[in-house]
């Protein structure tokens, strides 16, 4: 399942209304996008439409005729495994088992979640119970990688650090299965300098977790200043990070033939991709 493709794969969150996979296809068309993120049911919950009712076959085809690939699915915020309480962690595993499947069915690699929130049981504690949820739910015969979304330090969230992805990815029996997807917003207000020094975050990368593991970037501006623990996205160049810090990222040879995906606000994706594919 190694990435296949080379060059920028860049594109925004998408909507699936109406007609599913179909629907945020064609948004990716308008926005002359070569990959998208999607969520297959609501990021508040409820009950997931079937996947069935996606028109799969009818996207796919359009997805080869516009040179659209690696696409990503992100799974609902209201799965947290490292919940104390045992409905929600239960309702956790059921719908990323759930989820594995629908992306499965879709074809696609590549499912991002938040690693989980201890609500105040501390970092150890959740990273013990998010082992052992995916310890519950993966088999080894998945045909995709769970990514793990790097986080901003709020709350009482985990999976901040490179060393916290790294002690999950290391408690788990199908290692192999798992992955990690960056997000440049999240990292900078964490404190990871990825504006002035990107390389450096990248070898630390390599070095807590390895840069093989590294198979989704979210690409965002941030409304809130360096390290200050806070997660709200900015558009593209009205942030902290900037624009040019922005863009040396996204054109970095080590994001290359990974997909990058807007999460910014106000809908200006079309322009926000244009402005970094310039040169």
């Amino acid at each position: 399942m190694k990435g296949e493709h080379t060059g920028i794969l860049l594109g925004a969150n998408v909507s699936i209304a109406k007609t599913g996979l179909l629907a945020a296809v064609q948004e990716t068309i308008s926005y002359d996008a070569n990959t998208f993120m999607i969520y297959t049911r609501s990021n508040r919950g409820g009950k997931a439409r079937p996947i069935e009712n996606f028109n799969r076959d009818e996207a796919l085809e359009l997805m080869k005729e516009h040179h659209i690939v690696d696409p990503v699915v992100h799974l609902s915020y209201l799965v947290n495994l490292a919940s104390p309480k045992e409905e929600t962690r239960q309702y956790g595993i059921d719908v990323l088992r759930e989820e594995i499947g629908r992306v499965e069915y879709l074809g696609f690699k590549y499912i991002v979640m938040h690693p989980g929130s201890h609500v105040g049981e501390g970092e150890a504690f959740a990273i013990d119970q998010i082992v052992a949820g995916l310890n519950e739910i993966l088999t080894g015969e998945e045909n995709l990688y769970v990514c793990l979304e790097t986080m901003a330090g709020d709350g009482s969230k985990v999976g901040n650090s490179l060393e916290q992805i790294a002690q999950i990815i290391d408690g788990a029996v199908h290692q192999d299965k798992l992955a990690v997807c960056i997000d440049t917003c999240h990292n900078y207000s964490y404190g990871y300098d990825v504006v002035g020094d990107f390389d450096g975050f990248l070898e630390q990368f390599d070095r807590v977790i390895g840069l093989d593991r590294l198979k989704v970037a979210h690409i965002n501006d941030s409304k809130n200043p360096f390290q200050s623990r806070k997660d709200r996205h900015a558009n593209i160049g009205d942030g902290s990070l900037g624009l040019e810090a922005i863009k040396r990222i996204v054109h970095h040879e080590a994001l290359q033939g990974i997909p990058q995906i807007l999460e910014t606000p106000n809908g200006k994706y079309k322009e926000e991709i244009d402005l970094l594919l310039e040169r």
